[in-house]
């Protein structure tokens, strides 16, 4: 059997790896000019980002069709250039709002179910070819070094943009986006060409139903418990992220660089979480996936506590460090998962890697959705209900912990008690 070898998971990797690139810039950048700079309530870059998450419902049948139909390298580069012109033209909104509201509102709509449709195309397409040509014994591996790869992206894109973005004018965030979204399509086609016909991707019979192949996969205890603790986790997992930069905008007096750069910082965190991760679970092979899922959401509650507490000291604050921390914990919590996910995806009904992965895509973008529109729709209702930004800002990241809490006692009873075998954990050549 043909296989992705390393040098192909790593080409997948930069797939991956732009991804995260061209959705920060609309999940953070874009997000703080619409909250700080346009002076627009957060709600409304909440909807937005909560309308290309629950676009993204879509994914199962994404994941059905790459198991049915093999033809993902077509849906791979053509989300990736979907989701670019998308983030493109979002950016362009929030230059228009700025003189006429309706019609940069408008624009922006159109932008974020662009960039909805094609995170789900690519994004899914992308995890069926890597769950179903990858090795066994290489897909906890695999999957650590794709999420590294995408993390990294997000912090070397939150972190250049930031600082290319001060002094902020309208010209300069369109020629960054352009810049950033360009590079995306031309690196992922370069990335991904070629791969799919290597390797043993076979499409399935295409004479069975997506609703018989979905509901076949909902029948599997695994599989629905999993959806369910992935649903909670990751809705976790985004309250803060419409929230963080606007919060070091309004009560750490954070410039939109610097606002975007601690962005950067985050997830550079995150990358070094997941990075600890990978080496002490698969290297050291110290510790199961379920006990670094539970560490890593009970270290996010407890930073995300410091960082509401933070908020009463002020711009002296040393903000940086708690939102460090928040990342690590945070890419703890999501690699091992991410592990978990991409070992179980092949467990099951053979055949069926794509639409499992689509189900808790979908199971993630709901969340991300439901948990970014939330955090956002509660921090502007506790604005209007006090008078300091502070307050209303921690009141949702104390919520947000809560969750993470839940979340951990979640993994105690859906994940596996015991240490992943090492030949899953260890890739083999």
């Amino acid at each position: 059997m043909r296989t992705l070898s390393w040098f192909d998971i790593v080409r997948i990797g930069l797939v991956q790896m732009c991804l995260g690139a061209v959705v920060v810039l609309t999940t953070s950048t874009l997000n703080r000019l619409m909250v700080v700079e346009l002076a627009l309530p957060a709600v409304l870059p909440g909807l937005l980002v909560a309308l290309h998450y629950g676009i993204q419902i879509t994914r199962p049948n994404w994941g059905f069709r790459s198991d049915t139909k093999g033809n993902r390298t077509t849906f791979i580069i053509g989300g990736m250039a979907t989701l670019s012109l998308g983030a493109f033209l979002a950016a362009y909104g929030v230059t228009v709002m700025e003189h006429q509201f309706g019609w940069g509102l408008a624009l922006s709509i159109l932008a974020y179910a662009l960039i909805g449709v094609g995170v789900g195309a690519s994004g899914t397409s992308l995890l069926a070819l890597l769950a179903t040509a990858t090795a066994p014994v290489r897909r906890a591996a695999a999957a650590t070094i794709t999420w590294l790869m995408m993390i990294a992206g997000i912090a070397i894109t939150a972190g250049t943009v930031g600082a290319f973005l001060d002094p902020y004018s309208p010209a300069l965030l369109l020629k960054i986006v352009a810049v950033v979204t360009g590079g995306a399509v031309v690196l992922t086609t370069l990335a991904v060409w070629g791969i799919e016909q290597r390797v043993d991707a076979s499409p399935q019979p295409q004479d069975m139903p997506f609703s018989h192949g979905i509901r076949e996969i909902w029948a599997e205890r695994k599989a629905r418990n999993f959806t369910g603790f992935v649903f909670l986790s990751m809705t976790a997992y985004f309250m803060q992220e419409l929230i963080l930069e606007p919060y070091a905008g309004l009560v750490f007096n954070f410039t939109p660089g610097q606002s975007t750069s601690l962005s950067g910082a985050q997830n550079g965190g995150v990358f070094l979480g997941m990075v600890m991760v990978g080496i002490a679970a698969t290297g050291l092979r110290v510790g199961s996936l379920r006990a670094w899922v539970i560490s890593g959401c009970l270290g996010s509650a407890v930073m995300l506590t410091a960082i509401a507490a933070l908020g009463q000291v002020g711009p002296t604050g040393p903000l940086l460090p708690a939102v460090v921390g928040l990342g690590l914990f945070n890419g703890m919590f999501a690699v091992a998962a991410i592990g978990s996910m991409m070992a179980l995806a092949g467990e099951g009904r053979d055949s069926r890697e794509g639409t499992r992965m689509g189900l808790w895509g979908a199971a993630q973008a709901l969340a991300a959705g439901f948990g970014g529109l939330a955090g956002a729709a509660a921090v502007d209702l506790m604005r209007r209900g006090t008078t300091s930004d502070a307050d209303a800002f921690g009141v949702v990241f104390v919520a947000e912990a809560a969750l993470f809490v839940i979340a951990a006692l979640m993994a105690v009873q859906v994940m596996d008690r015991r240490p992943r075998p090492s030949a899953e954990m260890v890739p083999g050549e």
